[in-house]
C-alpha cells in the first residue's frame, strides 16, 4: 500500500528538521512538504532534507498560500501518483508521527474512509496548553458542532485520507482554501456519506516558533461556517 505523509509549512525552520527525521526513523513512507515560501530558513532545510533522503520531496509555492490549499496541493499530488493513503499533519511538532501507524492499520482493517485526531476524546489531550489556547480551541469545536452537526474534530489537521475510497470529484467541492477548509473537507465528506471516525490523541503545544493563525483567518472561519451551514448542494 503506497502511503504519502504530507506537511504544509510556513516559517518551521526550528521544527521541520526534527519532524522528518523521526518520520523516516519510524517509517519508509514518502513525504512531501507543500511549503508557502517561507522567509526564516526553512527551505534551506528542505534542501538538505531532499539530499539525504530518497523519499523526501519539498514544493515551494511563491503565488498561491494558505495552509488549506497546501493541504489540497498534496491530496492533489497523492491522486496523481496513485498513492492508496494520505496523511495529513502539520510541522510544529505537535503531531506524534507514531500514531500513524494506528491511523493506517485501523482505515485498512475497518475500511474507514477518513481517520480523524481528536483532541476532545482524551480529558488530558490539552493538558500542556495555555488556558487561553485552550479555551479557544474548545470554543471552535463547540461552534462547529452546533452550527454544523457533526461531533467530528474537523479543525484537526492530523489524520488519514484512504484515497482507495474517496472519489477526488467530491473533493473539487471544497471552496476556502484557508484554515477552514480543515472543517469544510470533512464536513463535506460526510455528508456524502464518507466512513470517518475520530481517535483520540495527545496533543503537545508547540515548543518553537510561532502559530500562524491570524484574527482574519478566525473572522474568517466564523463567516464560512455560517455559509457552510446554509449550503444544500454537495
Amino acid at each position: 500500500m503506497k502511503t504519502l505523509i504530507i506537511i504544509p509549512t510556513l516559517n518551521e525552520a526550528s521544527n521541520i528538521l526534527i519532524l522528518i527525521k523521526k518520520i523516516f526513523s519510524l517509517y519508509s513512507y514518502n513525504v512531501l512538504v507543500i511549503d508557502d515560501n517561507s522567509t526564516d530558513g526553512t527551505i534551506k532545510k528542505l534542501k538538505f532534507l531532499k539530499k539525504n533522503y530518497k523519499k523526501f520531496k519539498y514544493l515551494v509555492r511563491k503565488k498561491e498560500k494558505g495552509i488549506g490549499s497546501a493541504h489540497l496541493k498534496g491530496i492533489q499530488y497523492a491522486y496523481k501518483f496513485k498513492y492508496d493513503f494520505c496523511i495529513s499533519m502539520d510541522a510544529d511538532g505537535t503531531h506524534d508521527p507514531k500514531e500513524i501507524k494506528k491511523m493506517l492499520i485501523l482505515s485498512k482493517k475497518n475500511k474507514y474512509d477518513v481517520i480523524n485526531t481528536s483532541r476532545f476524546l482524551n480529558k488530558k489531550s490539552l493538558s500542556d496548553w495555555p488556558a487561553f489556547r485552550k479555551l479557544i480551541t474548545k470554543l471552535r469545536y463547540f461552534l462547529v458542532k452546533i452550527f454544523l452537526k457533526t461531533k467530528i474534530d474537523s479543525s484537526s489537521g492530523f489524520r488519514c485520507y484512504n484515497l482507495k475510497s474517496i472519489n477526488f470529484n467530491d473533493l473539487k467541492k471544497i471552496k476556502n482554501k484557508k484554515y477552514f477548509f480543515l472543517i469544510e473537507i470533512l464536513y463535506i465528506l460526510e455528508k456524502k456519506g464518507y466512513k470517518i471516525i475520530d481517535i483520540p490523541t495527545k496533543l503537545k503545544f508547540r515548543v518553537d516558533g510561532k502559530s500562524k493563525m491570524k484574527v482574519s483567518d478566525v473572522i474568517n472561519s466564523l463567516i464560512e461556517l455560517f455559509l457552510l451551514n446554509r449550503r444544500k448542494k454537495f
